[in-house]
């Protein structure tokens, strides 16, 4: 749904808050930002698939699926550029070699920061398979010049297996409402799926093992994620990537959401439909030019929302480039996409 707009300059100007749940957070009503538009991005955000970006001190850290996960970084959201060094691995570790052996990219990173630390979850897996392993790597610092700045291999955190009901890929950490910590994960198969994890170590928790289920499909071959779960008023939504990416111009990727008041769910769309029968309301949609937008995570600024993702550009060759939108709440607590694209 297009709308017209402001320029950039002149949103930032005005002051106009999208949503969000921080404390002392105040926002307009929906009404009333749905003119401001996307963000025009400059610089390297070309061949950016599965972002995710932080804010760390002064500047915007993004991370990407690539070969040991690229880092571009930002002072304004505006202008990407490759640092130095410009990925998170040299080479996979011993132990991702070990158990997918043909593995290339290393996919779908989720980043955050506590207990002291940025926590960077990732997966490897080859197309195609639920043989996948969900890893950790923690850093002090995302400031590359900063002494302290090291990439610690923290091992495994969860695996799939052929004989899984499930896909250990795409990750995403959230803290719920009562300080537990928890990583939802999940693509095809049996679909999305969350466990709890232990705050001293960032891998599962011994005291909590269940495997929850948040959503699933059984249309296209069940395709259903990359999820991204967020805490907004009352709720927990859940962000997540139906259809498929990964085709160019003939990429059918779309974002859909759900809400429950409980992390563990059910997660319902706003007809009702709960997401583990397949319900989620769509909120990215394709253009002439930008195929497949998915794969979003959301970027939580002091008075503003933004939504991350992917789409392929159908004028260029197809290459997935990012797009970075303001994400807009209205008064009944849903959100959506503000676009003019």
């Amino acid at each position: 749904m297009p709308y017209h707009a402001l320029t950039r300059r002149s949103f930032i100007r005005s002051g106009l808050a999208l949503g969000g749940a921080l404390l002392g957070r105040r926002f307009l009503p929906f009404d009333q930002v749905a003119q401001a538009m996307q963000l025009e991005l400059g610089g390297d955000i070309r061949h950016i698939h599965d972002p995710v970006i932080i804010k760390a001190g002064e500047q915007y850290v993004l991370f990407c699926t690539g070969p040991g996960i690229r880092i571009r970084t930002s002072p304004d959201l505006l202008n990407w550029d490759k640092p130095s060094p410009s990925k998170v691995f040299d080479q996979p570790p011993d132990w991702v070699r070990e158990a997918i052996p043909n593995q290339g990219d290393m996919w779908a990173p989720d980043i955050s920061y506590w207990n002291g630390k940025y926590h960077l979850y990732y997966a490897v897996s080859t197309f195609g398979s639920n043989r996948s392993v969900i890893g950790l790597a923690t850093n002090p610092t995302l400031d590359s010049e900063d002494p302290a700045y090291a990439w610690t291999d923290e091992g495994l955190v969860i695996e799939s297996t052929g004989a899984s009901t499930y896909n250990c890929i795409d990750a995403n950490f959230i803290v719920d409402a009562d300080g537990n910590p928890w990583l939802a994960f999940g693509s095809f198969w049996t679909g999305i799926k969350m466990r709890r994890l232990d705050p001293a170590t960032g891998k599962l928790s011994a005291e909590d093992t269940t495997l929850y289920s948040l959503a699933q499909r059984t249309e296209n071959s069940g395709a259903v994620e990359a999820p991204f779960l967020i805490r907004h008023d009352d709720y927990y939504y859940l962000f997540v990537s139906f259809d498929f990416c990964c085709r160019g111009r003939e990429s059918t990727y779309n974002v859909r959401v759900g809400r429950s008041a409980s992390i563990t769910g059910p997660y319902v769309d706003r007809d009702g439909v709960e997401m583990l029968q397949g319900g989620g309301t769509q909120i990215t949609f394709p253009t002439d030019r930008w195929k497949g937008p998915g794969h979003n995570a959301i970027l939580r600024e002091p008075d503003a929302d933004y939504i991350v993702y992917h789409a392929y550009d159908a004028q260029n060759t197809g290459i997935p480039t990012l797009h970075i939108d303001p994400l807009a709440w209205d008064a009944d607590g849903w959100p959506a996409v503000v676009t003019t694209a």
